[in-house]
Formats: C-alpha cells, structure tokens, sequence
C-alpha cells in the first residue's frame, strides 16, 4: 500500500492558499475522489512524489514531455541559457532558430508569432482571423478545449447551431454569442452553420485532434470538408494544434491528415514542457499582427530563452529520423495490450489512438467508436475512476479523468508498457467486479 501522508498535508496546506489547492482544475482529482499527487522529480518515463511513491507516467505535464522527463539534452540546453540570463525583454537569436524549425515542419506556416500559453495562441489568432475578414462570429466544436478566453468558453444554446451562452461565470453573453458550436465529425452540421450565417464567419476552429474529451479521430473527409467549406465562403480555418502539434507527428495533424490550415496553434511540445504557445500562418496574414501591421499582440516573456531553448532541444530529438517511428511502435504496444486486458476482464471500452496520443473510453455496451462529445460524454466516468485508481495504487499516474489523452513519450520502453499492460488487467478486473 503507497503512502500519501505528505501528499495528504501538502494538499491541505495548498488549499488554504489556492483555488481547490491547484493551480489547474484538473489536477485537483475531482472526477476520480481521493489526494492529488505532489510530484518531487521526474527521470525519463517515471515520476515520484513526495512521499516515495514512484509511477509510470502517462500524464507527461498534459503532452510537452514528449522525450522524457529531465532528458539530458533538454536538461544541458537549459542549463547552458539559465546560465547567460534568463530574461532580457530583447529578441535573441533562438526564437529565429525555433520559429525556422516551426516553419520547416508545418507547410501551412511561414511565419511565428510566440506567445506563453496556449489560450494567448488561440485568442490571438481568433483576433487575427476577425482582422482578415472583417468578420466577427466563431464556429468552434462542442467538446474542443481552446483555452480559457472567453469567447471559447461556451456551451450550446437551445438547439444545434445556435449561437452559444456562456460556460463560466464571468463571461458575459454578448461575448459568448459571438460563437456558434457545432458537433466535432458533424460535416452537415457545419455545413448548415455557413448557411445559417453568410458573410459573417471569421473562423472555423478546431482541434484537428481534439484530446480534451479524450482522444477523437476524425472522420475520413471531415477535415477536407472543414476546408472547402472555409475556402468556399471566405472564413479562415484555424487549427488549434496546441496538444496535437509535435505530438502526433513532425507536421503535426495537419501533416498526417494533409489539410492545410489558414492559421496554426501551437504550445506544449515546441516549449519542451516550459510555458510557450505560438501562431504560425502564411505571410500576407502574419504580417498584419504588430509591429508589421495593426492587429495588436504583445508578450513581456512571450520568447523568453528559457522556452525557447528548451523547444529547440526538443525539436531537435524528435526531428531525428527514428524518434516518431518509436513513439509508434510504444504506443501501438500499449493500445493492443489495452484493448486485449479489457476483453480478457469483459469490459467494454473503445480505444482512440492518433500517434502517440490515446485514450481508453469505458463505454457502457459494446460499441464501435466514440467519435463526438456525446458519445464521449455517455462513457462511465465511474468505471474510469475505478480504474484509474487501481492504476494508481499498483505505481501507474493517468491522467484523472475519463476526458483526457494519455502522453507517450521517448523515455517508455517496452517492457514499462508490460508493466502498465499487466497493471491495467488487475485495473479492468476491478472494474468488472464493481458492475458484477
């Protein structure tokens, strides 16, 4: 049995001084009961707390720790900047270095802007698509997470295609009602939004990955779709690559899919776990975000060294011919070791994987896909709990909840995917007993 009594004080003395003791929602343990994790280090695929307890890590910081964590080259590439200063205020010649490796990899993109969030990438190129079209309205995914800005914190009004309410309190409505939603994979229903609305779309912006409800796949020609349909009515199609960029692949989504964006978000990896996020587009639009042109965005630490040098190593390792084809191989392990500990515990459960990013979904009757946030949100959250908790217990972190991508990285070998394998079939048995 692993001890949590530091945690357990930690937690609790966190609680006087934050918001539910975290300083994100989802690390608070909510949707799965009992004490968050307070991590002392990470070493490659394996983290430990502050009472001891060592795990295999399938959270990997939500995605950035794609080679590992403290790897070596990141750790010396950090260590040469923190020891030159870490903040100057200036430009430096690495956010060049890096934005020219951005642009390398993504066709869509000739030009960066760096910011030092994902939520400041997406606001930004929100604000940048209105300023290209003189249009005002969003057309964003039920079930796609693009930051905390206001516009994009919003949930369906009272049908389909109906401009959207507020989700937060704070948000006021004539913010929200910029936004029209629509179901991820619904190709007709985003179809009848431009109908719906002529003339006034600026954007349509999606995960081309989404990983905020779990991993979902998109449908053949959905994204092809998502195109024509912006290119046929004037309207910018932004990806929100924030979680998939660098992840799934060198080019990202948009490179695996071969759906070429008007504007590209970007963060986590291209910061190699350090806060970062990035907007990257063709010249003709990039050129209009300041000092070039009007639309106004500015960053006090937007570029800082330290980001950008740990971006860079990061890079430069998964640039390397073999990296992505390993992270395939691990992950492919890892979701046919899932799928057959499930059917050997007679638990149903759909697994989404798109590279090295993967979700197991505990549906509630053999069915053959979860491709939408309905059918996401139908899963048994319980049965998920149950798991994630055994997981826990037998030295395997997760991400708690049923609603979030596990991470592969560099640093899980074959035999920690045995390991994890072996754990999950005591987990899927505990499952079974609790619907027993």
């Amino acid at each position: 049995m692993r001890s949590i009594a530091h945690s357990q004080a930690a937690f609790a003395r966190a609680q006087q001084v934050m918001p539910g003791g975290v300083s994100s929602p989802v690390r608070a343990f909510k949707a799965v009961g009992g004490t968050p994790l307070f991590i002392k280090s990470g070493e490659g695929a394996i983290l430990t707390d502050i009472d001891g307890n060592k795990y295999i890590d399938y959270v990997g910081s939500y995605g950035p720790i794609i080679a590992g964590h403290a790897n070596e080259r990141v750790v010396a590439a950090l260590s040469k900047a923190i020891g030159r200063g870490w903040s100057y205020g200036a430009p430096t010649e690495l956010e060049t270095q890096l934005a020219g490796l951005i642009i390398e990899a993504l066709p869509s993109a000739e030009m960066v802007r760096f910011v030092n969030s994902g939520t400041e990438a997406t606001m930004s190129a929100m604000r940048l698509a209105r300023a290209v079209t003189g249009r005002d309205l969003i057309v964003k995914c039920i079930g796609c997470y693009h930051g905390h800005v206001d516009a994009l914190l919003v949930q369906a009004g009272s049908g389909a295609l109906t401009l959207g309410s507020p989700s937060s309190p704070g948000v006021p409505a004539s913010v929200a009602g910029t936004t029209v939603l629509v179901h991820y994979n619904d190709l007709e229903g985003a179809r009848a939004v431009f109908e719906k609305y002529p003339g006034r779309i600026a954007c349509f912006m999606v995960e081309p990955v989404p990983g905020n409800m779990g991993v979902i796949k998109p449908n053949p020609g959905y994204l092809e779709g998502l195109r024509e349909l912006c290119t046929r009515h004037g309207s910018l199609l932004v990806f929100d690559e924030v979680m998939s960029g660098f992840r799934v692949a060198w080019g990202g989504a948009q490179g695996i899919y071969r759906v070429r964006p008007d504007l590209t978000c970007l963060g986590k990896v291209i910061g190699g776990g350090l806060p970062v996020g990035a907007y990257a587009g063709p010249r003709r639009y990039m050129e209009m975000v300041s000092p070039s042109g009007k639309v106004y965005q500015a960053g006090t630490l937007s570029g800082n060294p330290l980001a950008m040098s740990a971006g860079l190593a990061t890079l430069q390792i998964m640039q390397e011919p073999e990296s992505y084809q390993a992270l395939e191989n691990l992950s492919a392990l890892l979701e046919a070791g899932l799928a057959e500990a499930a059917r050997s515990a007679g638990v149903p459960v759909v697994i989404n994987r798109v590279g090295s990013m993967i979700t197991p979904f505990f549906v509630r009757s053999r069915q053959a896909a979860v491709s939408n946030f309905s059918e996401a949100t139908a899963c048994d959250t319980d049965g998920f709990a149950t798991f994630f908790n055994s997981m826990l217990d037998q030295g395997v972190y997760l991400p708690p909840s049923q609603f979030e991508a596990w991470f592969l990285s560099l640093a899980h070998t074959p035999q920690i995917i045995e390991t994890t394998v072996a754990a999950a079939g005591r987990a899927f048995a505990a499952v079974a007993a609790t619907r027993a």
